[in-house]
C-alpha cells in the first residue's frame, strides 16, 4: 500500500475526528435545559446563589469561545469526558466503561453471525440465480431488511419470551439471582443474549445477504469469471476462487456503514430488551439531561464509526489497488 494513499486517509480521518469534536462541543451546549440545575437535582430549596456556586464550579459561566472550548479540547485530548451529572462522583469515561462491554458483546457477535450467514447465503442465492434458494433467500432478505429493529425485538419478545416462555424478558442477568457456579452464572448471560442476539443478526442478514447476491451477480459476466469456467474448473472452485474474493469489495463498505447504525439499532434493540448498553445509557442520559454522558456516547461512537471506515479504507487499498490511484 503507498504511503500517499495512507497519509491521504489518515488525514481525512483526523479531520473527520476534529470536526467531530467541534460538533460534539457546539451540539450540546445548543440544547434546551439548565445543566447546573440538573446537577442539584434533588437538593431542596436550591437558592439562586447556589445555582450560581454550581455555575462556577462547572466552569458555565466561562465564555463559550474560547474559553469553555480550549477546555474541552484539552480535557478531551487528554481522555478527561467529565464528570456525570447523574452518576454522583463518576467520570464519564467510567459510566462508559460500564456500559460499552454489553453493547460490544450483543453487537459484536451480532456482525459475526451476520456477515458469516448474510454472505453465505447472498453468494449462493446469486450463484443459482432463479433457484427455489434464490427466490426463498432473497424474499427473506428483504423482509429482514426492510423490518425496523424494534419490531422484530417484540416479535421475538411476543413469540419465545412471552408466549412460549422459553427465554427471558430483560436484562443480562436473573434480578437477584444468585449462582452456584461460574457455569450457572453463563448459561443465564448466555439465555438473556439470546433474543437481542437474534434480533440484531437478523436484522443485519439481510442487508448483507441482497448486497453479496447482486454483486455475485455482477460478477457472472466478467471475463475472469468465463475464462475459469472454459478451463474446466469446478464451479464451487470458481466461486470461491474468482467470483467471491471480487464481490466481497462492496460488502467491506456495508461492514464499515453499518457500525453508523449502532446508535439506533443499539436504542431500540437494547430498549426494547432492557439490555445494560450505550443504547439504555443513551435514552437515560437524555431524560436525565446528563450533558457529560451524552457527549461521552456520542463522541465514543461517532470515532468508532471513523475508524471503522478507515479501516475499511485500508482493505479496500489491499483488496483492489485501483482506489489507491
Amino acid at each position: 500500500m503507498g504511503s500517499a494513499y495512507l497519509v491521504r486517509r489518515l488525514g481525512g480521518a483526523a479531520i473527520t475526528i476534529l470536526l467531530i469534536v467541534l460538533i460534539n462541543f457546539l451540539l450540546f451546549r445548543a440544547m434546551p435545559g439548565s445543566p447546573e440545575r440538573v446537577i442539584l437535582r434533588g437538593v431542596p430549596n436550591v437558592t439562586q446563589e447556589r445555582l450560581e456556586q454550581a455555575r462556577e464550579r462547572w466552569g458555565l459561566n466561562d465564555p463559550v469561545f474560547p474559553d469553555q472550548f480550549v477546555k474541552f479540547l484539552q480535557a478531551t485530548a487528554s481522555g478527561d469526558l467529565g464528570f456525570s451529572f447523574v452518576a454522583r462522583g463518576q467520570t464519564v469515561a467510567e459510566v462508559l466503561a460500564q456500559r460499552i462491554w454489553p453493547t460490544i458483546i450483543l453487537f459484536g457477535l451480532g456482525e459475526v453471525i451476520a456477515i458469516v450467514v448474510g454472505l453465505a447465503l447472498g453468494a449462493y442465492s446469486g450463484w443459482r440465480r432463479g433457484g427455489p434458494v434464490d427466490y426463498l433467500g432473497n424474499g427473506v432478505s428483504l423482509v429482514l431488511y426492510s423490518m425496523p429493529y424494534f419490531l422484530l425485538g417484540m416479535f421475538m419478545l411476543l413469540i419465545f419470551a412471552t408466549g412460549l416462555g422459553w427465554f427471558p424478558t430483560f436484562g443480562m442477568l436473573t434480578t437477584g439471582a444468585t449462582y452456584a457456579s461460574p457455569i450457572d452464572r453463563l448459561i443465564d448471560f448466555l439465555a438473556h443474549l439470546a433474543l437481542p442476539l437474534l434480533t440484531v443478526s437478523l436484522g443485519l442478514i439481510g442487508a448483507y445477504a441482497i448486497v453479496m447476491r447482486s454483486s455475485i451477480i455482477d460478477t457472472l459476466s466478467d471475463d475472469y469469471v468465463t475464462t475459469a469456467r472454459g478451463m474446466g474448473l469446478r464451479e464451487g472452485r470458481v466461486l470461491r476462487r474468482h467470483a467471491l474474493p471480487n464481490a466481497m469489495l462492496p460488502t467491506v463498505t456495508l461492514i464499515a456503514i453499518n457500525l453508523g447504525y449502532v446508535v439506533a439499532g443499539a436504542i431500540t434493540v437494547e430498549v426494547v430488551f432492557n439490555w445494560p448498553g450505550l443504547g439504555t445509557l443513551t435514552v437515560e442520559a437524555l431524560t436525565a439531561r446528563d450533558y457529560p454522558v451524552l457527549q461521552g456516547v456520542f463522541l465514543l461512537l461517532s470515532v468508532s464509526v471513523v475508524l471503522a471506515n478507515l479501516g475499511a479504507d485500508m482493505v479496500y487499498g489491499v483488496l483492489d489497488p485501483r482506489v489507491r490511484t
